[in-house]
């Protein structure tokens, strides 16, 4: 098995390389609106936000800014399958144009923009990001009257093109049982509200491009690709970056494609890929290991699962979750300043034995040290 990945250093806006129906998940995190890091970026990108933003007209550049991105969610909507997804990670706005201090709600405005092109909104997952100080406040502080809350939290959208996607040929419906997740894996990912993921730390070499980066955590993107997408799919991301989403589609088995408009980013997204392997075992080894404790914790409740899993030979909650096969990272081979590819293990890395203990000699070992933003407990709890 392998997984072809390709980086496109270009606007966004103009994806008319990629044919239509070719994409099975949008993933994306954009610059965003009003936010005074973006200024000069969507000043470039709209006249019309270049002239709002000089003159101080807050709503006016709000709206030339979401227009200014418009067509890269129309060029979305074309290239996704049907029954594809876009997951978009944006956060609202809080700031002061000529004295006038508001929330510029680029969630809500973005999804009445999908409505426009026809997407069909889904459940939208509440980010809250544990990264401000309990103590900071905003406005007059104690007085009443002048106090605003504190903006803590960030959306991620959930969009689909159409109806659900079908999979009917053997070879996807095979992928698709493979690529399932975990019943505790799924009670704690298809919640609502995430609080157990930080923002992340950008480690970037040039000035310019640091200033630029607003990076999800890998373990989001990770997390995002695992639900909406199957192993073989095709995962694209308008707005790169460092590379985020081309790693977690990497370390999930999925191919993609970026597009990234900054070529300041292109040393980062390469050098990233260094530590790719070690990293999507350690992910993968989290999960299998996340699942044992998981066990332990129904053992000694008294629960007893009923199905088994064919690959690992642990027992699972659901019949669902008999075919999932992680597949392990073998390489990672660049062939050149545009793309690179990725090869994987096809037989199960660990195997576990009738006491649903792994066996040490035939488990393949942890790699040292932890990447940062990856986590995830559960815990024996719930319904079947």
């Amino acid at each position: 098995m392998n997984t072809s990945h390709r980086v496109h250093f270009r606007d966004s806006r103009e994806m008319a390389f990629l044919p239509n129906t070719s994409v099975d998940l949008v993933l994306t995190s954009p610059p965003y609106p009003m936010i005074g890091m973006w200024d000069e970026t969507f000043a470039a990108l709209s006249p019309a936000a270049r002239a709002a933003l000089k003159r101080s007209d807050g709503r006016g550049a709000f709206e030339a800014m979401h227009r200014a991105l418009e067509p890269v969610w129309r060029e979305a909507y074309r290239v996704l399958k049907p029954g594809g997804f876009a997951c978009i990670n944006i956060g609202d706005a809080t700031r002061s144009v000529a004295d006038d201090f508001m929330l510029y709600p680029n969630h809500a405005r973005l999804l009445t923009i999908g409505l426009e092109l026809g997407f069909t909104p889904l459940p939208a997952v509440l980010w809250r990001k544990p990264t401000n100080s309990p103590t900071k406040f905003m406005g007059s502080g104690m007085l009443p009257a002048g106090a605003y809350v504190t903006l803590e939290h960030e959306y991620i959208l959930v969009l689909r093109k159409g109806g659900k996607r079908e999979f009917t040929e053997p070879e996807p419906k095979r992928l698709r049982r493979e690529s399932a997740i975990f019943w505790e894996e799924r009670n704690a990912w298809f919640s609502d509200v995430w609080t157990d993921l930080r923002g992340a730390r950008q480690d970037l070499g040039k000035k310019q491009a640091r200033r630029r980066s607003g990076a999800f955590p890998l373990e989001l993107a990770y997390r995002l690709v695992c639900m909406f997408s199957a192993k073989g799919d095709t995962v694209l991301d308008p707005f790169l970056g460092t590379g985020t989403t081309a790693r977690a589609a990497a370390a999930a088995g999925r191919n993609s494609i970026g597009l990234e408009i900054e070529p300041g980013f292109r040393g980062e997204v390469f050098a990233g890929l260094h530590g790719l392997v070690p990293a999507a075992r350690t992910r993968i080894q989290a999960r299998i290991e996340d699942h044992l404790a998981f066990l332990h914790t129904c053992r000694e409740t008294g629960r007893n699962l009923r199905h088994v899993n064919r690959h690992y030979r642990f027992p699972v909650v659901t019949s669902q979750e008999t075919d999932i096969l992680l597949n392990l990272p073998d390489a990672v081979q660049i062939h050149s300043q545009e793309g690179f590819e990725v090869s994987y293990r096809e037989a199960p890395h660990m195997v576990i034995g009738p006491d649903e203990r792994p066996q040490a000699e035939t488990r393949t070992a942890r790699p040292d040290g932890q990447l940062e933003g990856f986590s995830g407990k559960n815990s024996c709890s719930g319904r079947n």
